[in-house]
């Protein structure tokens, strides 16, 4: 098998792509509150620079709701949070066209999706019917009542979580549902090191030990967010990365682990987490080795393990991984 391409020190990135430091200081903000968990606020700023929706899970306690506030908090962002119960009605998520006497006409009263960034708290709690009210918002970024269609903020992101062990008076979400996330990212136990750090931390913090997230500076503006978003589209690409991309998807649906395998849309959900990353990195020029890396996220809530592979106690990442292995990588 081929080896990973590495960019040559002395290539030299995009304008488009150095200029953004912001990226940085909203990481390293993220990083300041949130401590343990490089890995998954590095993948969820890479699904905000992708424009792309989030799946957290994680057992309670792990710092999901922390980090989406923490993520608006560092650019100020309209910040709105759901929590999903079973009495939960649509237009509890999308909002109402109330009726004013005074001007004998409706007006919306918007609900809590229009946000440019909404937490989503337990999604699978809420019935299928108040889950696809979200498709819509999620897909367009938009909402239809009656009839009249209203645009969502440009910058509109989704973070979804979801507990991975309570199953209990839960609703499994739609594969049609699950598409719409760019990214599961998964959020695990911090190492103790960490742990011991974020004890000293909140000790620290005193009284407002139970908001962190008020310790988040402003580094970065809306306006920037959708800079960052445009220079996306500007890393350029090899044709063989291309191909590398198509592989994977192709391959996966040929995988003996897997039941069903990623559809035509998860190339394109590759590419564009991909892209994302480079900018992240202040790369010009996109590699084989960002498309590996969101590889897992990106893939493992679109791909379904066949019986014998879950009876082996396989997971989606481990398949994954296997999967990659077998894709030839171009220089």
């Amino acid at each position: 098998m081929n080896e990973p391409h590495t960019p040559s020190p002395e290539s030299d990135p995009s304008p488009a792509a150095s200029s953004l430091p912001f990226l940085e200081g909203i990481k390293a903000e993220l990083e300041r509150v949130v401590l343990g968990q490089q890995a998954a606020i590095e993948q969820l700023l890479t699904a905000l620079v992708a424009g792309g929706h989030v799946l957290l899970e994680g057992v309670p306690g792990v710092a999901k709701t922390l980090l989406a506030r923490s993520l608006a908090a560092s650019f100020r962002a309209r910040f709105s949070r759901i929590q999903f119960t079973p009495d939960l009605m649509p237009a509890d998520v999308t909002g109402v066209n109330i009726f004013e006497p005074e001007t004998r006409r409706f007006s919306l009263r918007p609900g809590p999706v229009f946000a440019d960034i909404l937490l989503v708290d337990e999604v699978n709690r809420a019935p299928a019917k108040t889950q696809a009210a979200l498709l819509e918002a999620m897909q367009e970024r938009q909402v239809t009542l009656d009839g009249e269609t209203h645009p969502l903020p440009a910058v509109f992101s989704v973070i979804a979580t979801q507990n991975p062990i309570e199953y209990e008076g839960t609703y499994p979400l739609p594969e049609a549902q699950l598409d719409r996330f760019l990214m599961k990212i998964a959020i695990d136990y911090p190492a103790e090191a960490d742990e011991n750090a974020m004890l000293q931390a909140t000790h620290r913090l005193g009284r407002d030990w139970e908001q962190p997230s008020r310790q988040v500076r402003q580094v970065a503006s809306v306006e920037q967010l959708l800079e960052a978003r445009g220079s996306s589209h500007e890393v350029e690409i090899d044709d063989s990365v291309f191909r590398f991309v198509v592989s994977i998807v192709r391959q996966s649906r040929a995988f003996g682990s897997f039941s069903l395998g990623a559809s035509p849309r998860t190339s394109i959900m590759l590419l564009n987490a991909a892209k994302a990353l480079a900018v992240i990195r202040g790369q010009g020029h996109l590699t084989p080795d960002e498309v590996r890396e969101v590889a897992r996220p990106v893939l493992r809530h679109r791909v379904l393990l066949t019986p014998e592979a879950q009876i082996e106690g396989l997971t989606p990442d481990q398949c994954i991984d296997a999967l990659l292995r077998q894709v030839a990588v171009p220089r």
